[in-house]
């Protein structure tokens, strides 16, 4: 048994903290459907782009990056390709596997809804990072104060 008593949570920056992912995920969802996509769509492809070289872009390491079912990933893909967004290719050593790319459009698709996040998270990113150095304090630190009023914009 270890002699350190965990502190007591500091819910204010906890409650701060999920706010600020939602309004961020809310933001995200938002960008998506104003690119003509739904959200886990945009996901996607933002898995597939963000894998890296050494990770191949098979369904199950998409599923795994999205934290959803194969099936529900296998749903999402046929969506996209059906759009010409992504296209799949046997993986030349074993032709069971499938691995999935990126076309010109869904490079192009992503790159541009990708741009806007990087703005939003130039505001929010740091807003993210201080939330959670909020609760990472030591239990002797001050606490901040709450903040009940939004510097950022709500997207409804």
């Amino acid at each position: 048994m270890s002699s350190h008593t965990p502190s007591k949570p500091n819910y204010f920056a906890i409650g701060d903290f999920r706010y600020a992912i939602r309004r961020f995920l809310n933001f995200s969802a938002g960008a998506a459907r104003d690119a003509g996509l739904e959200p886990q769509q945009y996901q996607l492809l933002l898995a597939i782009k963000g894998l890296p070289p050494s990770v191949d872009p098979t369904v199950g390491t998409l599923a795994g990056r999205m934290v959803i079912r194969h099936h529900s990933t296998v749903e999402l893909i046929n969506r996209l390709e059906a759009r010409r967004l992504v296209r799949r290719s046997h993986n030349p050593r074993d032709h069971r596997e499938v691995f999935l790319r990126l076309t010109p459009s869904g490079e192009c698709m992503v790159e541009q809804i990708a741009a806007v996040h990087s703005v939003e998270l130039q505001t929010a990113g740091r807003e993210l990072i201080a939330t959670l150095e909020e609760i990472l304090k030591p239990a002797d630190r001050p606490v901040r104060k709450f903040r009940s009023v939004s510097k950022h914009r709500e997207r409804s």
